[in-house]
């Protein structure tokens, strides 16, 4: 099924992240990241996220750190400024 599913994929020219479950984590500078395909929020404090993906953690560790957008697809933290 894996085999069929990666060529479908590359017939249609689709990111293989919209066809699966694998998280798409993207950065912009110091100050944004976006995960898309996260299951849940684990940890949430001002210095330190903790989202969970269908593969695995991801641990975010700042300061002032601020969970700005939140759906069922995608999670948006940024640094606010003081």
């Amino acid at each position: 099924m894996k085999g069929k599913l990666s060529k479908i994929t590359a017939l249609l020219e689709m990111p293989e992240e919209i066809m699966t479950d694998k998280p798409k984590i993207t950065i912009v500078g110091f100050e944004e990241i976006v995960i898309e395909n996260y299951k849940n929020i684990l940890e949430y404090d001002e210095i330190f996220i903790k989202v969970n993906t269908y593969i695995g953690a991801v641990n975010i560790s700042g300061v002032n750190l601020k969970l700005i957008q939140m759906n069922k697809d995608d999670i948006m933290v940024m640094r606010k400024n003081r």
